[in-house]
């Protein structure tokens, strides 16, 4: 508990956007759960990564440019490690683990909740905001560096008092060619894609819905990396079908259930021959929520999910099952939930699956305006198919990754007058995994390299944030500060890496920011800073970003505005990687343009 108190001190010395401290976040396939969570503003970033700069406890994998394949983990992880989810409904990749957050449409979110507890990202879709009108929308265009184009739109519908519709489409077009630092330029990195919504929203006696559609396709070049350059293309489909209730049967009893069938098409176009892969998954998820009493809660929860695979190299399929059993204890300012969790995984002909896994949330609130918070839970792995059974690489002898999860935490959030508020949170953490998956040579033959389980990594590390907030009138505006320590360290015994720091995650991360509006007119200036990098070759380059974003916007008659924005991105011109040989592109410029009504 001092080394949080401490954390909470240096977080307070600096001054992050503001955070939901919510408690409780209800996802559908895990039922009700205390988390330590942050809640991050991601409406009309220009992409994933964007979003997540300013987040240190996030790594974010980018291959460079538009293009570029985009994936997020979380305190050292790894990405197969993080859960992905939109909507409150799993989007899953059994082949490689590693969903491309890139086909997600950052226009139409409005939030993404990052649960340090459950190792997720939540990605929210905005619901309409239509008053008393029937129709309502917004026509946006956003052009700038590299030759981007993105034009998109959204009409809204209220199609009665207790239901809603939302029909999205967007598309990005981008040459993606970026000069590098020894004046070349970085080719092959151009793409077209095509995102396609429906959403609909509605209320029940006692509970909601929401139900979606979606679909993305894209045509993109993979150039490889600096030192093996590729003309390779790729073709991408992903289209899912999900619904989501929540239904409060009676004070004792709520349901939330939820079910989706998805598809995605993968063509990799090359030289040395083509490659397709075909994914199709079916999930239903229930979760059972008992209110005993008023200070005792349970919980039950039950996932069936079916996967497959089909490609040119092998065919594959998974069926999974998730059982969770949950007490919530909240007797006054104490709440307090434990876990148990069954997860099964049982492949065609293959690889079998069966662990436990415990968990248990903590959080007293001291005096108002303060929580303590504290959580510990088990967490695996199940290896992937590519990990599995790809020819020539695939170990059908793989066990899951074990992962134990633990952090302490303070949160702070008071008013400061009446118009002045202070948000602080620190935590510190230690993560241990073992049975890690690495790829290694063989005895029999050091040319061929295999996955094996024999990697162990720690990571121990603090986080701390300050946010001060000003709201007087026709003003408002923000001071946010953020600082990350992530200690990531290989402890595979014999490892040549023993004792150094994981490949490309920060030990050092720091942001700072600062925002204001007023009469329409807005502006937010953010820096953010990464150090202490390596990859397998040894230390990798300090590298820091500062981005600016102003705008405004103009108002039109019956309830319409027009809005205008210019973004810059690394002003600094900086040259760095996110992964080891796709360099990130430099000082880019966006101009936008967008009409609601």
């Amino acid at each position: 508990m001092l080394l949080s108190t401490l954390s909470l001190v240096a977080g307070l010395l600096v001054a992050e956007t503001p955070d939901s401290l919510n408690a409780v976040t209800i996802v559908a396939d895990r039922g009700a759960v205390v988390s330590r969570t942050d809640t991050i503003q991601i409406r009309n970033t220009i992409s994933v990564t964007d979003a997540f700069s300013g987040t240190p406890g996030i790594y974010l994998s980018d291959y460079g440019g538009a293009a570029g394949l985009k994936t997020a983990s979380l305190r050292g992880l790894g990405s197969p490690h993080a859960a992905i989810y939109v909507d409150g409904v799993r989007v899953g990749n059994v082949q490689s683990g590693q969903p491309d957050l890139g086909m997600l449409d950052m226009a139409n979110c409005s939030s993404a909740v990052v649960d340090y507890a459950q190792n997720s990202i939540s990605f929210i879709t905005a619901r309409p905001e239509l008053g008393n009108r029937r129709v309502g929308g917004t026509a946006r265009f956003r052009g700038g560096s590299f030759g981007t184009y993105e034009p998109s739109g959204r009409l809204d519908f209220r199609l009665s008092d207790r239901i809603c519709l939302s029909a999205t489409a967007g598309g990005t077009v981008s040459k993606g060619n970026f000069p590098l630092q020894d004046g070349t330029v970085r080719i092959n990195n151009d793409i077209h894609q095509l995102r396609t919504g429906v959403d609909s929203w509605g209320t029940l006696e006692g509970g909601d819905w929401h139900a979606k559609a979606y679909f993305n396709g894209a045509q993109r070049g993979t150039p490889g990396s600096l030192d093996w350059p590729s003309s390779d293309r790729q073709k991408d489909r992903n289209a899912f079908l999900q619904g989501l209730v929540h239904k409060q049967f009676t004070p004792l009893y709520m349901l939330s259930a939820s079910a989706k069938a998805s598809c995605d098409d993968l063509l990799y176009i090359s030289e040395w021959g083509n490659s397709h892969y075909r994914q199709t998954g079916i999930q239903l998820n229930s979760s059972h929520k008992f209110g005993i009493n008023r200070w005792f809660d349970a919980c039950a929860a039950a996932d069936l999910q079916w996967d497959a695979l089909a490609s040119d190299m092998y065919n594959a399929a998974r069926t999974s099952v998730l059982a969770t059993a949950t007490a919530a204890f909240h007797p006054g300012r104490f709440k307090a939930d434990v876990a148990l969790e069954y997860l099964g995984t049982f492949d065609r002909g293959g690889a079998a699956n069966s662990i436990l896994s415990p968990s248990a949330d903590l959080r007293w609130n001291a005096f108002p305006g303060l929580d303590m918070t504290a959580f510990a839970r088990r967490a695996y792995r199940t290896p992937t198919f590519n990990e599995l059974y790809y020819p020539g690489y695939g170990n059908p002898e793989l066990k899951a990754e074990d992962a134990w999860l633990t952090d302490l935490g303070l949160e702070f959030n008071r008013a400061l007058g009446k118009r002045w508020r202070i948000q602080a949170k620190s935590d510190v953490f230690f993560n241990r995994l073992k049975n890690k998956i690495i790829s290694a040579p063989t005895e029999a033959d050091p040319n061929i390299w295999l996955p094996y389980n024999v990697g162990v990594v720690q990571m121990a590390g603090a986080d701390a944030s300050t946010a001060l907030n000003y709201s007087g009138g026709i003003w408002e505006s923000s001071l946010h500060a953020r600082y990350s320590y992530q200690n990531a360290t290989d402890r595979t015994t014999g490892s040549y890496s023993y004792g150094q720091q994981i490949p490309y995650v920060s030990r050092h991360s720091v942001c700072l920011g600062a925002g204001a509006s007023c009469k329409g007119w807005n502006a937010e200036l953010n820096w953010n800073w990464r150090g202490g990098r390596c990859d397998s070759a040894g230390p990798m380059p300090d590298y820091h970003t500062l981005d600016l974003t102003a705008g405004k916007e103009f108002g039109l008659p019956r309830e319409c505005a027009l809005g205008l924005k210019i973004a810059a991105r690394n002003l600094t011109g900086c040259r760095y990687e996110l992964a080891g040989g796709y360099p990130m592109p430099g000082r880019a410029f966006y101009c936008e343009l967008d009409v609601r009504f």
